[in-house]
């Protein structure tokens, strides 16, 4: 039964994702989600949708890899990331309300121009291809050893068979798919907890040395200044505020961080399990493993569940990204935009893969491979800004590039030091304590930075005032 019970387990998913995917839909709902009667969708399904493509795969492994590696700090600070969801949907209610919006691109091309918004979507492409190869290689791992035939097997089905549900029905198919799925998660999740929690409960939450607990108090502080800057780079996330009328978008954000939040924090008593029992890594594979197949499956269909949510969300994103919000003047979709966002969805699928190549090419090159892919995350502090303070009226395209380009430079000078383990950036730098105190600083003086440049900006190259868009009834 074991080598054959992670393919039952994805025979089962695909089947029932398969069948709750539309058969047929129209451009609006390709891009758009909407009903068979045109109508938007609702709160509910808009909030459970945001909510499991934030609780991927990969990061489900990262909550329970810190809780075990900081004690409970560590799943407080990666829970402070979904906080993210109020900051972004306050922000796009404000812009939605305020300007009539009906997208970040288009935002952007009105208030900083079109170079600006360009820039803007090529960074956001890095990051959803980052998507793609991680939550697959953290889906195919409960299929074999990385590297195997079992591995790569699942790789490529995963894969295609992602693809083509979300060729088949776009926006739609990852709002009516994603409501199962994350109401199966939660039940599977119960089910672990359930049976994990007479353990922890007679050892207790484990501590950890002062010195750790202060590292995780750190990085508690480092997710608390990314959330102003994190969530505007992840179209997945953002695309979602523009699909209902802007209060019911910022309701259906406000109760995705609950969702989202809830799941990852009680996720990440997998971690302070491992680290009670003294279990190896990674907590998300050894603490199933301990107690057998059962517990194993149950893992590998929570990954699945969460993994495929969140690629064919990516997916849906790059059709959209390729087919309307490049080309700014292209904001209604129709039949032939569809087409295109296909073909995007295909390409940025093989491609957004090829990351998993890098384990054939040595100890040192694919790791750097590996690193390079996720440098957007480190490189969007300057979002915080151009967001956050477009309020300004006299902020335009300077101010954007004065904001963007401070933080890209950061952030490529953060990755060059971590793998190439090279000094670039002095102690005098840090805040805070451990190994997350050099990033604590780079975000907290880069955000000051490109805030300070930004309003510079402002003041030294105003935008002539005039006015955009319109107001969306909320």
């Amino acid at each position: 039964m074991q080598p054959f019970g992670p393919w039952l387990i994805l025979l089962a998913f695909c089947a029932l994702t398969w069948w709750v995917t539309p058969r047929r839909v129209n451009a609006n709902q390709f891009f758009d989600g909407r009903t068979d009667a045109g109508d938007p969708p609702g709160i509910l399904m808009v909030a459970m949708s945001a909510a499991v493509t934030w609780v991927f795969a990969k990061s489900i492994a990262n909550a329970s890899d810190l809780a075990y590696g900081y004690g409970i700090t560590g799943g407080i600070g990666y829970t402070i990331y979904y906080l993210s969801f109020v900051v972004a949907g306050i922000t796009i209610y404000l812009l939605r309300t305020r300007g009539g919006y009906r997208s970040l691109p288009h935002f952007l091309v009105s208030k900083y121009g079109a170079t600006a918004a360009k820039l803007f979507m090529i960074l956001v492409t890095f990051r959803l291809g980052n998507e793609i190869w991680s939550n697959t290689k953290v889906m195919s791992l409960y299929f074999g050893a990385e590297g195997s035939g079992a591995y790569w097997a699942a790789v490529v089905l995963i894969t295609a068979f992602t693809v083509a549900y979300a060729w088949r029905g776009g926006m739609r198919a990852s709002l009516t798919t994603d409501r199962v799925h994350i109401f199966l998660a939660f039940i599977l999740l119960a089910l672990v907890l359930t049976v994990l929690f007479p353990g922890l409960q007679a050892k207790g939450i484990p501590t950890v040395a002062e010195a750790t607990r202060s590292s995780g108090i750190t990085f508690c502080l480092l997710a608390l200044v990314q959330v102003f800057s994190y969530p505007f780079h992840d179209p997945v996330l953002t695309d979602r505020g523009f699909l209902n009328r802007p209060r019911q978008a910022l309701n259906s954000f406000l109760l995705a961080a609950l969702l989202s939040g809830s799941f990852i924090f009680l996720f990440s008593f997998i971690g302070l399990y491992g680290l009670a029992f003294g279990l190896g890594r990674p907590p998300s594979v050894t603490v199933p493993g301990a107690f057998g197949l059962a517990m194993l499956l149950v893992f590998n269909a929570i990954m699945l569940m969460t993994g495929g949510s969140t690629i064919d969300s990516t997916l849906t994103s790059i059709a959209k990204l390729s087919a309307r919000d490049w080309r700014p003047q292209d904001l209604a979709p129709a039949r032939g935009h569809v087409t295109t966002g296909r073909i995007a969805m295909l390409v940025v699928a093989i491609v957004g893969n090829l990351p998993l190549l890098s384990i054939y090419l040595g100890d040192k090159v694919g790791p750097a491979i590996i690193a390079a892919t996720t440098i957007s995350g480190t490189m969007v502090m300057g979002l915080a800004p151009i967001f956050l303070l477009s309020c300004i009226p006299q902020a335009g395209p300077i101010s954007y590039q004065m904001a963007f380009w401070p933080g890209v430079v950061l952030g490529i000078t953060r990755a060059v030091e971590t793998f190439a383990h090279m000094r670039i950036l002095p102690d005098i730098v840090r805040l805070g304590s451990g190994p997350f105190a050099l990033d604590l600083g780079v975000n907290t003086w880069g955000v000051a930075l490109c805030s300070v440049t930004f309003i510079a900006g402002a003041v030294l190259a105003p935008r002539p005032i005039g006015i955009s868009g319109s107001v969306q009834r909320a």
